[in-house]
This record gives structure tokens, sequence and C-alpha cells, in this order.
């Protein structure tokens, strides 16, 4: 078949067409403009059998608004007519049908257009459709019905109120096009805005048809990459039974979310409100689509109390100079033969034309409409009459160029070049490309798929102060804009739910505060979610976090694990109480040696002093006041120094003071051991003595200079032993250095107790190998201890038990050697005699 042509050879198909319907509406011309609308709101269900013929389907209950959308597209046709720039000598006709906003009506509908008025179709049909171009519907289902047998013809479609986003699919609808945006977009948005305030727990309520599973379906997509969650997702139609409509609106009223997406078309929006009123459904947040978020007969003060305070996006209104005027010349005067004109009027006044009816006022017919308001006369919200508007001047344009109207001079009375059989499908390739702008300034044209630039307005349902309601923009959206700058709120108080000025709150569970993460609830949605406590060393610092970050290495978790501040230093500090014991006992033990030291060196004549050896003795004084003072070095805030200098000092000083007391000892055996003892063995000479002290304290000196050369201790910040703190510590750098160094003192410590432990029962009244025994097995005992308490004390705890250690063994060897000696110096000094010493008394 051509497109849009009906030849001899198909009588079935024009049969299959069926009875042809009438138009409510219509005027003759050169070009023919269809309109389908959705005059009629309700239509009978009538009863289907086998045996008897279906009843014709019966419209009713006029929808003003609809009606409004017809008389704007006559409006604009006259507008054009008048014109002499667009389409001269060319005159614009229309056919108007009624929808009834239904999938039947909607397809006889079409048929009509595209048969013309014949009662009978004959043997062949028309040569060519009757409408050139057909402006609806008003519903997405019902524009698709038409689309399926227009489309055959490429019969070209131009939808006011169309929104589903599958008729943006150019290869199953290549000849459709429309001046309102998809719905794709427009969910986009809803998701958008249930996001901007903070919804994340949302009810949702569609229109069972393709304008609302299409809708619902993008936006509970959208909603989900947004985080929204929608806890329910009911359906309604106007053809549901109360019963189905009373289960669905029970559903809602027990559900938990506070705000209700409702994505309905006119008539079932109409249907829900009526039985949302009856179970007094109140406290929601209304968020509605285009198709009802600014419908004027819907914000009156019978459903206030439940829509006050809804929002939702229209595309934006604008104002057509001469169309108020227009409507109030509606009369049925105009065609006294029109049902649909004697319907309106009768509607409007609630008066009967017919002279025979009772109980009805009977119209004079000098009512005037502009003493009326309601959803014909209201131009205030020009939004969906302003699409119809620019759909039939898109057409008029399209024609303008296909009749190469614009190719003529620049005269009043110029003329299109008319063509008998009109090629529909190149007035469908000229109504692509239409680029104008009307006398508002908005300008009109399509992009590859047939739609519009995607801009909407946010709408508030608000009480003005005459208490009616009225619709205030708040906000925008512009779909030609980059993500973050497409949806924008204006400076504005926003009324909410039922009136309130407080802002709902609708979430499944509540926000985390920061030091919580969200945690899923199994077999919930994610928007129900349980608020766990991070661990420690982790933080969130804003609410509803999903995951908690754990800090970096030297920072650690507050209490609230909201912010990460830097971990605890931990060292041996001379300012805290430990630190502070351990110094004054270092000092006080140095102070006492000192003090014993000025003893000895007081009664240096006495032989008491003098049978010590006192120059080892002052050489041992000496060393062990280094020891008390070396473990001051352990204290402190650890430094490249202070590690290098704590373990050598510690080594060296302990090497030295062994070193005395070990030529000590062997003086005492060699000397009690010589075959003279009335003559000084060579052995046992001073010589001997200061060489085997050097030498042994020189080894000492050679190790740890190895020691530090080859990797020296150094300050390190321990991690890894206590992860809320940082123990700051003298890395031992090679371990087998210190371990050396240490055992080179307990082999040292072990000479001594041998040769002590020799001597200890040598005849002398005072045998100084018994007391070096005591004080070399004391210290035997506190070192082997210390090196498992060494190895599993944590932090500062661990220079606490070293300094512990050395402070021990240098009591040990102060108090046990020179104790007894000083008792005698200062309490017995009758003792401190040369016979006594020899044990001659």
């Amino acid at each position: 078949l051509e497109p849009a042509r009906l030849t001899e050879k198909d009588p079935a198909l024009c049969r299959m067409l069926g009875r042809p319907e009438f138009p409510l509406l219509s005027r003759k011309g050169d070009i023919i403009i269809g309109g389908a609308f959705s005059i009629h709101s309700h239509i009978s269900q009538p009863s289907l059998t086998l045996t008897d013929t279906p009843k014709p389907l019966i419209c009713s209950r006029i929808n003003l608004r609809e009606f409004r959308f017809a008389q704007t597209m006559i409006f604009a046709i006259t507008e054009i007519n008048n014109n002499h720039t667009l389409l001269p000598n060319i005159s614009i006709g229309y056919q108007i049908f009624d929808t009834c906003g239904s999938v039947l009506p909607s397809m006889q509908a079409v048929m009509g257009l595209m048969n013309g008025q014949e009662k009978t179709l004959g043997k062949t049909c028309s040569g060519q459709s009757s409408a050139h171009f057909i402006i609806g519907a008003s519903e997405s289902s019902s524009t698709i019905v038409m689309l399926q047998i227009s489309g055959i013809f490429q019969i070209p479609v131009i939808s006011h109120f169309a929104t589903c986003a599958c008729l943006s699919n150019r290869k199953e609808y290549p000849s459709f096009f429309r001046t309102i945006p998809s719905d794709y977009f427009q969910s986009r948005a809803l998701a958008k805005l249930v996001k901007h305030f903070g919804w994340t727990w949302v009810g949702a309520i569609r229109s069972d048809n393709d304008y609302g599973n299409n809708g619902m379906a993008t936006f509970i997509a959208a909603a989900r990459q947004e985080g929204v969650c929608v806890e329910y997702s009911e359906a309604i139609s106007r053809t549901y039974s109360s019963e189905q409509v009373e289960r669905v609106v029970s559903v809602i009223s027990k559900g938990s979310a506070k705000v209700l997406i409702a994505f309905l078309a006119q008539s079932e929006m109409s249907i829900f409100i009526e039985e949302a009123l009856k179970q007094n459904l109140t406290g929601l947040q209304w968020v509605g689509s285009e198709s009802w978020i600014t419908a004027s007969h819907l914000a009156n003060r019978k459903y206030a109390s439940i829509l006050m305070g809804a929002l939702g996006f229209t595309i934006k209104k604008t104002k057509i100079t001469g169309l108020q005027e227009f409507l109030y010349n509606v009369h049925p005067s105009q065609n006294p033969q029109n049902k649909l004109l004697k319907e309106f009027w009768e509607s409007t006044f609630d008066c009967s034309l017919e002279p025979d009816v009772h109980d009805q006022t009977k119209c004079s017919g000098s009512e005037r409409l502009q003493a009326i308001n309601n959803s014909f006369t209201d131009v205030s919200e020009l939004r969906i009459s302003n699409n119809v508007y620019k759909a039939v001047y898109a057409a008029a344009h399209a024609m303008h160029a296909m009749l190469k109207c614009e190719q003529q001079s620049d005269v009043v009375n110029s003329s299109c070049r008319w063509q008998d059989n009109l090629n529909l499908k190149k007035a469908v390739e000229h109504l692509q490309n239409v680029n104008f702008t009307l006398q508002s300034g908005e300008k009109v044209y399509f992009d590859e798929n047939g739609d519009p630039s995607a801009t909407y307005e946010l709408v508030n349902w608000q009480r003005n102060e005459a208490g009616d309601t009225v619709f205030v923009t708040v906000g925008s959206y512009d779909a030609s804009l980059p993500n973050g700058r497409q949806f924008t709120m204006k400076e504005l108080n926003i009324t909410w739910k039922s009136g309130s000025s407080k802002k709902p709150q609708s979430v499944c569970s509540e926000s985390c505060r920061p030091g919580f993460r969200q945690a899923v609830i199994k077999g919930r949605p994610i928007c129900c979610f349980s608020c766990v406590a991070c661990a420690a060393g982790e933080i969130t610092n804003s609410s509803n976090s999903a995951e908690c970050s754990r800090c970096p290495l030297e920072f650690w978790s507050n209490e609230d694990h909201s912010d990460c501040v830097p971990k605890v230093i931990e060292f041996l500090s001379y300012k805290e109480t430990m630190g502070t014991l351990l110094s004054a006992i270092s000092v006080f033990g140095a102070c006492l040696t000192l003090g014993v030291l000025c003893v000895f060196f007081w009664f240096r004549q006495t032989p008491l002093v003098k049978a010590s050896n006192s120059e080892l003795s002052f050489l041992l004084l000496f060393s062990l006041i280094l020891c008390f003072l070396c473990s001051l070095t352990f204290i402190g805030e650890p430094t490249e120094w202070s590690c290098m200098l704590r373990h050598t000092a510690f080594g060296i000083t302990f090497a030295l003071c062994l070193s005395c007391i070990l030529a000590k000892t062997i003086t005492v055996v060699m000397a009690f051991n010589a075959d003279r003892p009335a003559h000084t063995v060579p052995q046992c000479s001073a010589p001997f003595q200061r060489t085997s002290v050097l030498g042994c304290t020189l080894l000492q000196v050679v190790v740890c200079v190895l020691w530090l050369t080859i990797s020296p201790p150094f300050p390190n910040k321990n991690t890894a032993h206590a992860t809320e703190r940082i123990i700051l510590e003298c890395d031992l750098g090679n371990s087998i250095g210190f371990w050396v160094v240490l055992g080179y003192i307990g082999l040292l410590a072990m000479l001594c107790f041998i040769f002590a432990f020799l001597a200890r029962k040598l005849p002398d009244n005072f045998n100084e190998a018994k007391f070096i025994t005591f004080s070399m097995l004391i210290f035997c005992v506190v070192w082997v201890t210390f090196i498992p308490a060494y190895v599993s004390t944590p932090g500062k705890f661990t220079v606490a038990v070293e300094i512990f250690a050395i402070l021990a063994s240098s009591f040990s060897l102060f108090f046990c050697i020179f104790a007894p000696k000083c008792y005698i110096l200062l309490l017995k000094p009758e003792k401190n005699t040369k016979k006594h010493m020899m044990g001659r008394e």
C-alpha cells in the first residue's frame, strides 16, 4: 500500500476499518487537521454475549479541561486562517473526535479521521485519508492504538499530552511527534526531586496503562540509582471495581512510607482521590506527575486536606493572546444542531436547553461564561493548552514548507503551490524539520525522536490569602543541562503535606550518625538497615555512610569514631610517675655511691680500705656511679643520639664495674694460694690489675664500636604492637650487637662469681669474697629474669624493666660489697685494725 492511500483493490481493508464515526466538531478546509481529545471522562461497559450484537459505547461526563484543549485547537486554526503570511490562500479545516480516554473509542476516532464522513463505503474507500494531520490523543495508550493504524499510512500524529517514553521509538512510530516531553525525563526528574529532599523510602501508585507502567518503571530504575527504595508499587485503572480501588488505598494507608509518588492519569487520579477521601488517607506527601499536578478540578477545597502541599513537575505555563476571549464566545448558537455544545452549556450552567424537561432550570441562552470560573474558562495555567496550540502551528509550518509557500515573494496575497494529492510521507519529513518561534517567544522544534526539549517547572500546591489552592513554581528541571545543574530550587517557602510548614521525613531506617555505618538487613531493601558502630581505628564523618574508612597509620579514631586524631605517643617520660620515680632512685643511688666514695677517701689510710685494694675500690665506686646514671639515658623521648648512648653506656659501665670486681677476686685468690704469701706475687701486682680492668673494659668498647658502626640503634615508631598508640622506642638495629654486649656482661659476672666462690672460705676475718659471691648471685638472678621480662613486656614498660634491672644489679653490687665496709668504718672503728684484718685477735 502507498502511504495514506486506499485503492479499489483493497475492499477488505476498507471493511476492516469499520463503521465511520462522526466528528463532534468539524469545519471544511483545504487541509484537514484531526483532533482526538478525551472530551468525556466516563464510558459505559456494555455486557457482551455470544448471541447479541454489542451495544455502542456511550461516553458521558464532559471533561471541561479537555473541551478547552479542543477549543484551543480551533482557536489556533482560526488564527492561522486569518494570517496572510502562514499558508496564504490555503484554508485549514478540522475534525475533532472524542476518545473518551479509552482504547476502543480512540480506534474508532482514527478510523473516522481516515475514512471521512461517508455513511457507506461501497466498493472502495476514499482515495486519501480525510485528515492530513492528527492532534492527539490525551493518553499514551490511546495514542499508541491510533498510531498502530495511522502509522501504516504515514499520517503525521502530533500529541499534546502522550508522554510515554515508549513513543520515542522511531522504528515503531516513525510518523509520531509530540509537544510534551517524554516521561523518561520526567521520571528521572522525580527521582532527583525525591533524592534532593532526602526521601529514601517512598510508595508508588500508577495508572495501569502504557503511561503509568512505563513512567513508573523508569522512575523506579532512576530512583534505585539515586539510592531511593520503593516500599510498594500499586496500579489502578478507571475500569477497576470499587473493591480493587479500596484494596489499593488500604495498602497505601498501611505502608510506612510518608511520600507517595502518584504517576496517574487524570481519570485514575479522580477515582483514587475519592476513595482516599473515604478512607481518610491523610499525612502523605504527594509527588505527582504532570498529568494531574496542575488539574484545577482537583485543586478544590474538597481534596485540600489530602492534596495540599503536593509537589510535581509540569511543563512551563504561558499566555496565549486572545484565547480567553475566544473561549468566552463559545455558545450553542454557533451550531444549534451540535450536541456537544449543547451538553457543554447545560453542564456549565446546570440547566437544560430542552423546553420540556421537568425538575431542572431552563437555560435562557443569555448566560455569560465570563461569570463562570471553571476548568474551561481558567487560562491562568495554560500548559497543556499551549501544547495543543504549538502542535497546530507545527502542522501549519510543515505544510507551509511542503507547499513551498516560503518561495513566494513577500506580498500580502501570495499563494502556495497546492497539490491535489498530498504526499503525507513528505509531510512527516517537513514536520521533522520545523523550527519556528511563537508570538510568546517560545521556540518550537523536534529532536530526532520527535520530542521537544525536556524542560519542566516544579510546582507546589499552596493556599492563597483567599483560601484557594494555587500552583506556585518552586523549582525547575532542564534535561539539556549537565547532570549536576539540571535540577534547581528557588528560594521559596514550600508548603508540605496537608499544609504543614515542616518538611516530612520518609525513611525506612533512621539516619546513621557519624561514627556508624549502615548494615544491610537480610531480606529487606537496601534503604532498610541497622546502624553498626565502626570498629576501633575506623571512622565515618558523615551520616548514612555505607562503609567505615580506616584511619591513616599514625592516626586513630576518637571516642565517637567520627574523626581521625593523632595516636597517643608513648615513651617513658620524666614527667610521668614511673619516670620520675626511676630517675629519683637512679640519682639517689649515684649520690649514695658518691657518699661512700667520700667516706673511703676519708678513711683511705686505714687498714680496712687498704686491705680492700683502695685503687680498685675507688674505680669500682666510680663505675657504680656511672651505672646508676646510665639508667637516666633510657628515660625521655628517644632520639638518634640517646638510642646509641643508652645501650653502649650501659654495656661499657657495667663491663668496667665487673672488670674491677673480677680483678679484686682474682687478686684475693692468687694472694692466698701463693707459696709465699708474705711476698706479693707478680700476678697480683697493681700493673696486672690495671691491665686486666683495662683489657676487659676495652673489649666491650670494641664490641660497642663495631655495633655502632655496622647497624647502630635508632629511634623507631612502633605501630604494630599497639594499634591505638605509637610507641617511641629505640630499635636495636642489629640485635646481635645488643645480645653480645649483654652476653659479655654475663660472662664477666659468671667469672666473678666463680672466683669469689672459690675464695669464700679463705681464712680471714674480713673475707671480701663472701660479699662478692652474694652480690654476683643477686646480679645473675636479676639479669636472668630480665631476659624474658624484656622480651614480653610491651611499650614503655620494656624500658622500665631494663632500668629496673640496671638499678637492681647496681644496688646489689653496692650494698653487698660496700655496706659491710661502711658499717665498720663508721660504726665499728675498733675493728678497723691490721690485727683484726689478719685475724690475729
